[in-house]
């Protein structure tokens, strides 16, 4: 229940705030510990983390390029949506090169209750998926690589996904 008073209310937040793209790794007790309310019975959190394998083949690492910009208005325009039926919520995205097991984004979320928290933390997680415009290329044990998801990036609110910078 955003606005109420008493307790331990959250402080107030800009949107823009709430969503991040990150180059270092990922403080995770951090993130946890920047959503705080006396108001919260749920806590609900997302790692998504580089795994060794797509498909039949084995990766061994991940890279992540991005549009800064626009990802961080689109996550921000995400975030603010989530936060209908939950007191707050953070996302943070990594960018650059990533090791097997490195958690490359990360979503929280407290609410006053469970099923507004999931429901909070799923429609983040796969709407910056959907509308961010960030690129992952994978690389492969054999030295190959390969951009992944390029041809079904879909359109920012209001705009098309363009192609990574230098990637055209």
């Amino acid at each position: 229940m955003r606005g109420d008073s008493g307790g331990d209310a959250p402080a107030a937040v800009d949107s823009a705030e709430r969503f991040a793209l990150g180059i270092a790794p990922l403080d995770i007790e951090r993130l946890a510990r920047s959503l705080h309310s006396d108001h919260a019975g749920a806590f609900v959190t997302f790692e998504g983390r580089v795994r060794d394998t797509d498909g039949q083949r084995t990766v061994v690492a991940l890279e992540y390029d991005a549009y800064p910009a626009l990802c961080l208005a689109e996550g921000a325009a995400i975030l603010a949506e989530a936060l209908e039926g939950v007191i707050d919520a953070r996302c943070v995205h990594r960018v650059g090169r990533l090791a097997v097991g490195d958690v490359a984004v990360w979503v929280g979320v407290i609410a006053a209750h469970r099923e507004e928290a999931f429901r909070a933390c799923r429609f983040i997680i796969d709407e910056v998926k959907r509308r961010v415009p960030i690129w992952k290329k994978e690389h492969y044990l054999d030295g190959r690589s390969e951009w992944i998801g390029l041809e079904s990036a879909g359109p920012l609110t209001g705009s098309a996904t363009p192609p990574p910078p230098g990637r055209e």
